[in-house]
């Protein structure tokens, strides 16, 4: 009841699902090389394209969720190219 809650060096790992703790937990168990190499495969500007829908549909659900501000989505798209 009075129990002091376990704080996570991740920030807000209790808002992730399942999959998504443990693919944040296997990313940053990762030689930091192959870390570099994954994220940017991830980021590469096909992919990106590719994925466009999925990107902004989720982004939306952050902002209406206050996870992002305006600024925020407006400076992510910048970044993305969206």
């Amino acid at each position: 009841m009075f129990w002091k809650k376990k704080e996570n060096n991740d920030g807000d790992s209790q808002k992730m699902g399942l999959l998504q703790r443990l693919a944040m937990k296997k990313i940053m168990k990762m030689d930091p090389v192959e870390r570099e190499k994954l994220m940017q495969k991830a980021m590469s500007p096909e992919n990106i394209a590719k994925n466009k829908d999925k990107i902004l549909e989720t982004m939306e659900k952050m902002k209406e969720s206050g996870q992002l501000t305006e600024e925020q989505m407006d400076e992510t798209k910048r970044k993305l190219g969206l």
